[in-house]
């Protein structure tokens, strides 16, 4: 058996959470009282003790504030209340006045042995059972009228149960343990977290999460293989378990992803937790923190923290982002017109040039709030990044492109390729791929004829969810384009190796293009790079004669830019389109 998994044993059960603890404890010092009562009051007249009552008031007290208020309480209390009540029982039985009160009031040890196994460590397990057992066996054995093993069956009765109660709560516990790294698992975290959530609305309280991603993990497999990556992984959960405090949970959030749940905790608190697990190992990792809002579901303060997350890895890793809750201006009026479908899409034709035939169009993001109609598409997306809201407006735009697209089809060009921009941040999900499946079957527009657009320092970056969902798009027959080429870098190498179909130079490379300075010679290297990958390339940004006839005596197959035609709904570039055929 793994040495992660013989500590996951040895430590107390996942499943007892300050909640759980407090209503099962509550409800056995429920049961506990009743029975105390009942047995005092059936007992004759002489073998009771006002110290009886008072036992089982003292247990009905108990019972009321741990229902109450047990959510509040630490582990650490939960061990010296067991304690507490364990002292009590031995004084209660020692206090009876006849034999068969001492034996029957000894078996409410059972009840002590059932806690100890279910919430604590072998170790305080071990002592709380054992001390129960000795009150077992040596409370009725000092009585002159009953023989040294009048308690053996309440002793056995007690190691039984405490003993199984240890074993079923880890077994059950096992299933949310990572059986590499000993912590939580991502199932085991969900079920936290959705508790943490509930006792922080119902108690006004603070709830941070942090997301924590080891950087370049899929390099760290390649040069040391998976026997490498998991140490990795074993070093981090065992840096962790030291540093974040036990009223915490760090959980082991899947792949090379941890997670940190911090109840009643503040921004400030998180981020130093997080740098200070981050300097700690040997490892670069970006993290993510985020607090939850209010009403807010469990999905959408993780979503947010894989915002956090996503940006720290796009400023270049090895750092930790914060992301707000709060809607910022905007994006509830972006929330509406996603919801009421009224995101609009502009098209920009994409030619042929040697033909100067329409063979494709960008699908171009365009929305315009009463309150900023000035706003820019990249100022659009980075709303809905930081609001979680990237996915359906990515769905919506996807699903408004393919059905405009066929009208265009049908209406004027017999074949068109439609090129939909994806926000890197979309793209990491591992549902994408299922999702744009799913719209193509909706839409009925052919999957050999959807380009989708990621840029080339996205690309770059690797990560492993993101080149599994494109290359899971390109056995399904959709194209993927390297957009803004060149405004990032590659190697030729890693350019080589990279799951791609197309390239869409950088517009400032053809920017540069005066009627009297001539075409850079970088252009033409561009281009004879596309043939020797055999990579079609699309020059984007031609607004002039001089530039469209300098990509021409280059050698680009395609052009997109004002020269060709600006961005326009679908019913103007249908009508357009018309207009050029007739002519």
């Amino acid at each position: 058996m793994p040495s992660s998994r013989i500590e996951w044993l040895l430590r107390p059960a996942a499943l007892a959470t300050p909640a759980v603890m407090a209503r099962t404890t509550g409800t056995l010092a429920t049961f506990g009282s009743l029975i105390g009562f009942v047995i005092t009051g059936l007992a004759p007249a002489k073998a009771t003790t006002p110290l009886s009552y008072a036992t089982a008031g003292l247990a009905a007290i108990l019972a009321v504030v741990l229902l109450t208020f047990g959510c509040r309480f630490t582990r650490r209390h939960y061990e010296a209340l067991t304690w507490f009540g364990i002292a009590v029982m031995t004084v209660g039985t020692y206090a009876q006045t006849t034999s068969i009160g001492t034996v029957a009031v000894a078996t409410n040890y059972v009840l002590f042995s059932a806690l100890a196994g279910f919430f604590f460590s072998l170790t305080v397990a071990s002592l709380q059972i054992g001390a129960c057992v000795a009150g077992c066996l040596v409370l009725p054995a000092i009585r002159p009228e009953l023989s040294w093993w009048a308690g053996l069956s309440a002793a056995s009765v007690v190691i039984l149960v405490g003993t199984t109660v240890f074993v079923l709560s880890r077994l059950a516990s096992a299933a949310e343990a990572d059986s590499l790294t000993g912590l939580v698992n991502r199932r085991g975290f969900d079920r936290r977290l959705d508790i943490e959530i509930e006792r922080a609305e119902r108690d006004d309280k603070t709830l941070l999460l942090v997301l924590i991603d080891i950087d370049r993990f899929q390099e760290i497999n390649e040069r040391q293989g998976h026997a490498g990556g998991d140490e990795a992984l074993r070093h981090i959960a065992k840096t962790g378990r030291r540093l974040v405090r036990p009223e915490h949970l760090f959980a082991r959030y899947g792949g090379d992803e941890f997670a940190i749940l911090m109840p009643n905790s503040d921004d400030d608190e998180a981020i130093r937790m997080s740098e200070l697990l981050r300097m700690s190992i040997r490892i670069g990792c970006s993290a993510g923190v985020t607090r939850w809002q209010p009403g807010e579901s469990a999905s959408s303060l993780v979503s947010r923290a894989d915002i956090a997350l996503y940006r720290a890895k796009r400023a270049g890793r090895n750092r930790t982002k914060i992301e707000s809750g709060a809607w910022p201006p905007f994006a509830a009026e972006l929330r509406d017109a996603i919801d009421d479908d009224t995101i609009n899409v502009h098209y920009q034709p994409i030619v042929e040039l040697a033909s100067g035939n329409i063979v494709g169009v960008e699908a171009l993001l365009r929305w315009a709030p009463a309150t900023r109609p000035d706003l820019r598409p990249d100022e659009i997306v980075r709303i809905a990044e930081d609001n979680d809201l990237i996915a359906a407006l990515d769905q919506s735009v996807l699903r408004r492109a393919c059905l405009d697209a066929l009208e265009m089809q049908r209406s004027v060009i017999t074949r068109l390729d439609l090129n939909v921009n994806v926000s890197g941040l979309e793209i990491n999900e591992k549902n994408y791929a299922d999702m744009v499946d799913d719209t193509l079957r909706a839409t009925g527009w052919p999957s050999d004829q959807l380009i989708l657009e990621v840029t080339e320092t996205f690309l770059a970056a690797d990560t492993e969810t993101a080149i599994a969902n494109i290359r899971t798009l390109r056995e399904r027959g959709i194209r993927i384009a390297i957009d803004d080429f060149g405004s990032g870098y590659s190697s030729l190498n890693r350019l080589a190796e990279l799951p791609t179909d197309l390239l869409k130079l950088d517009a400032n490379f053809v920017f540069s293009i005066t009627p009297t300075s001539g075409p850079p010679r970088l252009l033409a290297a561009v281009a004879a790079l596309g043939v020797a990958l055999e990579l079609p390339v699309i020059a984007e940004g031609v607004e002039t004669a001089s530039q469209d006839a300098a990509v021409k005596s280059i050698g680009f197959r395609f052009a997109q830019g004002y020269f060709y035609g600006r961005p326009e709904p679908a019913g103007a570039f249908i009508a357009a389109a018309a207009a050029s055929t007739r002519r």
